[in-house]
Formats: structure tokens, C-alpha cells, sequence
């Protein structure tokens, strides 16, 4: 891989094992349970209930019945991966925080839109709550998302507090 940084295969693989992790999981709790079961795992705490979400991240647009849904969430999603691809491969991905949290953005979202090109919809089944605070039912891929971005988070407010000790 000319011109891409020598972590570059570390970082491919990450990518490649969300991927990996995320459509075998997806494809368990297809194949193991039935639209709609639910199994409680840790009382109280974690529960396996297998649903299917058409829209995006927290349900939005999962409601709606327009023609434009699918093929738009599947264009912006293909974009995305193309920037997160361009980003690893540049070298603008920051540091290794930075770039290893765009690898695993990179995974989930590759695991959302392959639900999205052959199912219509993404697969969900890790339902989290604590107390009567209960989260949004999500899976492989929205669990290396969100970690991704808190570690891309990270990575920025490392560098801003680096260059502000450069500046005092």
C-alpha cells in the first residue's frame, strides 16, 4: 500500500475485524432468535432483543415511508467510509488515538451499510438500561462507532491542550 502509513495494515485490520465481528453477530441473532424476542441477560442491565431499525443512529427516520430513505442513507454512508478511507490514507487521521478511532468508525459504518444494501435495514440487538434509564437498542457497529468517536475526541483535545502549552 503505497503512501499509506505503516500502522496502515494494523488500522485496515481493525477495520476489517468490526466488519467481521459486527455481520457474524448480526447474523447470530438472525438465524437464533425470531423478529422482535427478547432475552434478558444481566437482569436489570442488558437484555438481547432483536429488532431492525430502517433509520439511523436513536431511530430517526425510521418512521418514514419515503423512496429516497434507503438510497440516501446508503449514499451518505458510502461517502463517509470514502472520507475515513481518504483521511487513514493521507495521513489526516491525527495521531494514533485519532486514527485508531477512524478505523473502528470505519468498521461499523462498512457493517451498517451492508445491512442497509441487503436487508433495508440494520439489525439491532444489544438493549442496554439502568434503572428506568433505558438506551436506544444497538449493535457490533454502533458500539465501535461511538467508541471511535470518543477516541477521535480524545485525540483532538489532546492536540488542542498540546498547542495551547506551546502558545502560553
Amino acid at each position: 500500500m503505497a503512501g499509506a502509513p505503516r500502522s496502515g495494515w494494523a488500522l485496515g485490520l481493525l477495520a476489517v475485524a468490526v466488519l467481521v465481528v459486527d455481520q457474524a453477530s448480526k447474523f447470530a441473532v438472525e438465524k437464533f432468535t425470531s423478529p422482535g424476542s427478547f432475552q434478558v441477560v444481566i437482569p436489570g442491565l442488558l437484555n438481547l432483543v432483536h429488532t431492525s431499525n430502517p433509520g439511523v443512529a436513536f431511530g430517526l427516520f425510521a418512521d418514514s415511508q419515503a423512496a429516497w430513505r434507503g438510497p440516501v442513507l446508503i449514499f451518505f454512508s458510502i461517502v463517509v467510509i470514502g472520507l475515513i478511507i481518504w483521511m487513514l490514507w493521507t495521513r489526516r487521521g491525527g495521531g494514533p488515538l485519532g486514527n485508531y478511532g477512524l478505523a473502528l468508525i470505519l468498521g461499523g459504518a462498512a457493517g451498517n451499510v451492508v445491512d442497509r444494501v441487503f436487508h433495508r435495514s440494520v439489525t439491532d440487538f444489544i438493549d442496554f438500561h439502568l434503572g428506568s434509564y433505558h438506551w436506544y437498542t444497538f449493535n457490533v457497529a454502533d458500539t465501535a462507532i461511538v467508541i471511535g468517536a470518543a477516541l477521535v475526541i480524545l485525540e483532538l483535545l489532546r492536540d488542542g491542550c498540546r498547542v495551547g502549552q506551546e502558545h502560553a
